[in-house]
């Protein structure tokens, strides 16, 4: 039995992703990665200040053998209790062909990864967005298809294709639509393992890229959204830690490969509030 401490990987070193990795993790050790190195480094700073063990590193989501090389490194470290995806781009980050690349295949890449060495009674989360909820609903088929299609083909699929996709709102929408699809199928692989994974779709919660966003040239209608959802403002970083804690947690034992939307009521108001008539995305 390995007498090595448990391991909290964070792929994605955001605000939101740094608030579960501090609430999930009690006396083990989290590998903090991200594409930028300086943006892990900080991170650790931030958690080693706050008495975690933690270091610092570069992955790549859109390269697998950066994640596997994760995976692979955190599972020598000590048996890896706790996931966290929090990383990727948006639409006003990235052209289609990135965010394709990053959003929907790094994360069915990760998924699968980590999944073979989450530890027994491990769990994972994956940050998702409310954005998925937003596009119109695919076929049964075209479902499956996100869902299961092996990874190396996932890029493939006639739905993806130049043409299919018309904006990088649709490729961010499709990929966070295909989150949770992917995130229900690899339910059944960690559940082999005696592990849960499950996915949080957050609404517009309030951090530097946040921030950036509701002050740029979509800002407008952003802070529309928010004004007319039933919460009435945006979320914060430990609300969606608060969520993660609950599903990674003994007393979610019975949830796994489900999607949680968390956007304050944004997308009741979507279809069937007052941004019905239209609002922005």
């Amino acid at each position: 039995m390995s007498t090595k401490r448990p391991v909290t990987v964070l792929l994605g070193a955001g605000a939101i992703g740094t608030a579960i990795a501090r609430r999930v993790t009690n006396g083990g050790h989290i590998v903090v990665a991200d594409l930028r190195l300086e943006n892990a480094q900080k991170v650790r700073e931030q958690l080693l200040d706050a008495g975690y063990s933690a270091e610092a590193t570069t992955t790549d989501l859109a390269d697998p053998a950066s994640i596997r090389a994760l995976a692979e490194h955190a599972a020598s470290l000590g048996p890896v209790s706790r996931v966290i995806l929090a990383g990727g781009v948006s639409p006003s980050q990235a052209d289609i062909p990135t965010i394709l690349r990053v959003d929907l295949y790094g994360f069915a890449v990760a998924l699968e990864e980590f999944g073979k060495v989450i530890a027994p009674a491990g769990s994972g989360v994956v940050i998702s967005s409310q954005s998925g909820y937003r596009m119109p609903a695919l076929t049964r088929e075209q479902d499956a298809l996100l869902a299961t299609t092996p990874v190396d083909k996932l890029l493939d699929l006639p739905l993806l294709a130049d043409g299919a996709i018309t904006s990088t709102l649709h490729a961010y929408q499709m990929s966070k639509r295909a989150n949770g699809l992917r995130v229900r199928a690899n339910a059944v692989t960690w559940g082999e393992r005696g592990a849960r994974i499950n996915a949080i779709s957050p609404g517009i919660v309030i951090t530097p890229l946040a921030r950036d966003e509701l002050e740029g040239p979509r800002g407008a209608g952003y802070r529309k959204q928010l004004e007319l959802s039933p919460a009435g403002r945006a979320g914060t970083p430990d609300e969606i830690a608060a969520l993660a804690g609950f599903l990674m947690g003994p007393e979610a034992g019975y949830i796994n490969g489900t999607d949680v939307l968390a956007d304050g009521g944004v997308t009741a108001s979507w279809y069937y509030g007052p941004l019905s008539a239209g609002g922005a995305n």
